[in-house]
């Protein structure tokens, strides 16, 4: 089912949807090249790369802050583009490090960006009132935005993406530079966010997108390398990493790194003298794995005191992405028959 028959539509359940998009800075500097993917609606979607793979580049063509090369992008449907008030209105944007008018009080900003958003007064107020109070804000409502901290500032950041309460969130390293507590809070809130909106979180931390997202994009030199479910992505490394946990006598422990010494279907990684990771080899089955391994924990006498599964599974997947696309340099490169939208779409460097 479509939204419409024009050009310009996209499926309904697509909240971004990009064609051949292509931004080149000064006919030198490819940020963006030839770019088509596209983010399911209601998914909490990782968009991961390295700094310097073009996420920044993205977010801000599919805002329409700036115009693409060539290509088109389009949100919920509608054209991406400087003019695109439609987008805008279902989209709010964090920015990394935001910048904001230090003179303001946090309810005075967020009471501006409501005035911006054509929001009237008696839905704006008391919804800035609990944008506060959920992003823990109120105690430091009072203050000059110029004396509050980074985390404090990323947290206003966040309410003034959600001030117009839109479908689809586009979040820039919203996790940089903070603690551990702010770390987690904003996770958190990702997570909750993301049960009844579009969540899209650009960044280089591995950790944050194994934690929270179950969909993701991995950008590389400015193309996309994978883009679909995580666990796809996982499964492509085709073996299976379980991290053991041990007790036992020490003697006991040196017996079991002598069973594993010499086995070629294992890699072992020793990260403690009581805690060991093993990587099978691809094909080997998880069942079939985890049985061999409680065989040799019985046989060296010890106790398992814990085990994990998938551990490392991202940042390997990742990693492999990433060697694999290195790899291929110009084997993957293909001249796409330019379709009606991209030419479209096409402007002047």
């Amino acid at each position: 089912m479509t939204l419409a028959t024009s050009r310009d539509t996209v499926l309904e359940d697509v909240a971004i949807r990009t064609v051949h998009l292509t931004k080149v800075y000064g006919r030198q500097v490819i940020a963006v090249n030839d770019l088509t993917f596209e983010v399911p609606r209601g998914v909490i979607f990782g968009f991961l790369g390295p700094n310097g793979a073009g996420k920044t580049t993205t977010l801000r063509l599919l805002l329409g802050l700036q115009r693409p090369t060539a290509g088109v992008a389009y949100v919920f449907g509608h054209r991406c583009g400087p003019n695109a008030t439609a987008v805008r209105q279902r989209v709010g944007f964090l920015p990394t490090h935001p910048q904001f008018p230090g003179h303001l009080r946090p309810f005075e900003y967020l009471d501006l960006v409501g005035e911006l958003c054509r929001i009237p007064a008696d839905v704006r107020r008391p919804r800035i009132a609990s944008l506060l109070r959920a992003v823990g804000l109120l105690p430091v409502a009072d203050r000059r935005i110029r004396s509050l901290s980074t985390g404090e500032l990323t947290r206003l950041g966040i309410a003034a993406s959600l001030v117009g309460d839109p479908p689809l969130l586009l979040w820039d390293e919203p996790t940089a530079g903070l603690d551990p507590a702010a770390r987690r809070f904003a996770l958190d809130l990702i997570v909750e966010l993301g049960r009844n909106r579009t969540v899209v979180i650009a960044t280089h931390i591995l950790a944050d997108i194994d934690r929270v997202c179950n969909y993701v994009g991995v950008m590389h030199e400015g193309q996309m390398i994978f883009c679909g479910p995580m666990d796809e992505m996982k499964r492509r490394l085709d073996c299976d990493c379980f991290q053991l946990v041990l007790a036992g006598a020490d003697e006991n422990l040196h017996g079991f790194r002598r069973l594993l010494d010499g086995r070629t279907d294992l890699k072992v990684s020793w990260l403690a003298d009581n805690t060991v990771q093993i990587t099978t080899a691809p094909g080997t089955r998880r069942a079939q794995a985890l049985a061999e391994l409680m065989r040799l924990v019985d046989q060296a006498q010890l106790e398992l005191s814990s085990i994990r599964s998938g551990v490392g599974a991202t940042e390997d997947a990742y990693l492999q992405l990433l060697q694999e696309d290195r790899a291929h340099g110009f084997k993957r490169f293909q001249t796409p028959a330019a379709s009606a939208d991209a030419s479209s779409g096409a402007n002047p460097v």
